[in-house]
């Protein structure tokens, strides 16, 4: 009798997944075999996972891009390689897993002087706030600043660079909790994000005068008072919209009148081009070795806990970085 070619039995793995869009609650956790690295590709073990707003909006398929089921969450991990070395890495397949692949050229080297949830604080939200700040808005010296979410992940990075980079820091949180952090952190003035005449708080702030860049990631509102803030030549760099409110459409006649700019960032254009994404981390890693950049952990939750963390996250009640635990 002729014996059927034997199979090797697929390794299983605990991981996040979606089977329907949603919210949170849709999120399951399974068992699955892992992924297989392909061409170019690495397998890593996932030490730690980051959490970013982009991951709830993949869950419900409100994202810039569009999602397909059954999906896997997650875009970065910190992940250890096949031969020992610690990566932090953009994933190709989805980072809600103890095991994820990653392309080579997707590969940042972590240095011993940098934790694992310290480097992923880094890929998404240190970036972010790098080039909000440096490329679309050309921060000069002496110039205001005005940080919406200023407790969250890129907000408590952002103050941290405006004011290396020679900024009046004004920060905009909604709690006295988040205000006292971003203090903590070197922002000059603390505001109330749910002040109700927030274009007036901000301009009080900058001592009655408007101000010379937003970063503005709510939307709705927070947007249209934040745009009628600016100076003449005044940039409002928009990278987010937390609060799932569009804002007022804005005209062009509106931009004329007051000489302003509004502009807009995705942080998957700079993947592709190291001077852009690779070297702008490996400088903030530098930052973090030599105590002049401080990562903020705000929540630790397991894989199992995904649910809960994303609910915090949606909350908005959640300061610096969410990581999840793939062992717990």
């Amino acid at each position: 009798m002729q014996r059927g070619r034997c199979r090797e039995p697929k390794t299983i793995m605990k991981a996040i997944q979606i089977t329907e869009f949603g919210g949170p609650e849709k999120m399951s956790l399974i068992d699955i075999a892992e992924p297989v690295a392909g061409d170019g590709e690495v397998l890593l073990d996932v030490l730690k996972i980051g959490i970013n707003y982009a991951d709830t909006h993949q869950v419900e398929n409100s994202y810039l891009s569009a999602q397909t089921l059954p999906l896997i969450p997650g875009i970065e991990v910190a992940g250890r390689t096949p031969d020992g070395k610690r990566v932090l890495a953009l994933v190709s397949s989805g980072g809600y897993a103890e095991k994820a692949t990653a392309h080579k050229g997707a590969l940042i080297p972590i240095p011993d002087a940098v934790s694992d949830e310290d480097a992923l604080c880094m890929l998404v939200q240190g970036s972010t706030a790098w080039h909000i700040l440096k490329t679309m808005a050309h921060q000069k010296p002496g110039e205001s600043v005005v940080i919406h979410a200023a407790a969250g992940g890129v907000g408590v990075i952002a103050i941290q660079l405006a004011k290396m980079w020679g900024a009046k820091v004004i920060a905009v949180a909604s709690s006295q909790e988040k205000r006292d952090l971003a203090l903590s952190l070197g922002a000059d003035v603390a505001i109330d994000a749910k002040d109700p005449d927030l274009k007036s708080a901000i301009i009080a702030a900058n001592g009655g005068k408007r101000v010379d860049i937003v970063l503005e990631m709510v939307g709705g509102p927070t947007f249209d008072r934040s745009l009628e803030s600016l100076a003449h030549f005044g940039r409002l760099i928009t990278y987010g919209m937390a609060s799932r409110v569009a804002p007022t459409a804005v005209t062009p006649g509106a931009l004329m009148a007051g000489t302003k700019t509004v502009s807009g960032f995705w942080l998957s254009h700079c993947f592709a081009k190291p001077e852009l994404f690779h070297d702008v981390i490996a400088e903030l890693f530098t930052m973090i070795a030599a105590g002049t950049l401080r990562p903020v952990i705000g929540a630790r939750f397991g894989l199992s806990q995904a649910v809960e963390a994303h609910t915090q996250m949606r909350s908005r009640g959640s300061t610096g970085k969410i990581t999840l635990d793939p062992q717990r």
